[in-house]
């Protein structure tokens, strides 16, 4: 088989920026102006085996537009990374934002996957690749909002991959605990300016007396880094269709569970692609 095309999306920082610059990508963005990073990586291997497009998530068209500019609008493996994160007291957090984290978390992947799945279906053939979360499979104190939208990307994919099976197309969840990202610092830098004067006085003080820094402490101790997330270094069973970690990897889920309901899991998804 030729080489194959992998479309990556959230590719302007972060585990999205490791994956593509590993790989002979389309690397898409939804701001083409953050670009730079992309293209400093690149180096040589820019417009030869890594390209940059621009793709939004959340609009069909620009999907669209972005799948119908590839030759034969063939994509063979797909990663799904573009995300955005929430933490906070439930009742400072509004529910237009908290639609906004689920357009992009969980509609997002639901827009990818729709425009790529019948193609990969008609070729037999395709790879599915999600960047979840070790939040979408357990939740955590004042992550309410991302980790339900994380519990969704995780059912949806459980269920489609067993249809997607049928037709030889092939479902990764990949999730991650902490990785030191321009994502998680974004996070809490909006955490730590917070208006806080809709939760209840204790409410307030744990978030900022104890969650915070305990939370901070965690990632600068404990935190992958994003070339970890990307590298192939996972050991693999592809007669069974299931990815397991190492023992070395213990800041990384994986769930070896062949033949059942979770076989697709993985803590990279580098060696797949």
């Amino acid at each position: 088989m030729g080489t194959r095309r992998v479309l990556v999306t959230g590719c302007s920082s972060g585990i999205g920026l490791a994956v593509a610059v590993g790989l002979k990508v389309v690397a898409t963005m939804r701001d083409l102006g953050k670009r730079e990073p992309q293209e400093r990586e690149a180096g040589d291997t820019l417009n030869r085996s890594l390209e940059i497009r621009q793709l939004d998530a959340c609009c069909e068209d620009s999907i669209r537009e972005c799948v119908d500019s590839l030759q034969d609008r063939r994509v063979d493996v797909l990663v799904s990374n573009a995300g955005v994160g929430m933490i906070g007291p439930l009742e400072c957090q509004s529910v237009s934002e908290m639609q906004e984290l689920f357009d992009t978390n969980f509609f997002g992947l639901v827009r990818l996957v729709k425009e790529v799945l019948p193609d990969m279906k008609q070729r037999q053939s395709g790879h599915i690749v999600v960047m979840s979360s070790i939040m979408g499979i357990q939740g955590l104190l004042f992550n309410d909002v991302y980790s339900a939208s994380k519990f969704a990307v995780e059912g949806f994919c459980e269920s489609l991959a067993v249809q997607a099976m049928k037709f030889n197309v092939k479902m990764i969840l990949v999730e991650p605990g902490p990785v030191g990202t321009e994502f998680e610092r974004k996070v809490y830098e909006d955490a730590e300016k917070m208006d806080l004067a809709r939760a209840d006085e204790e409410t307030a003080r744990i978030f900022r007396e104890l969650y915070l820094p305990y939370s901070r402490k965690v990632f600068n101790s404990l935190a992958q880094t994003p070339e970890e997330i990307a590298e192939p270094n996972t050991s693999t069973d592809h007669s069974e269709g299931a990815s397991v970690s190492p023992p070395d990897q213990p800041r990384v889920h994986a769930h070896d569970c062949p033949e059942a309901r979770r076989p697709y899991r993985s803590s990279t998804p580098g060696h797949l692609l």
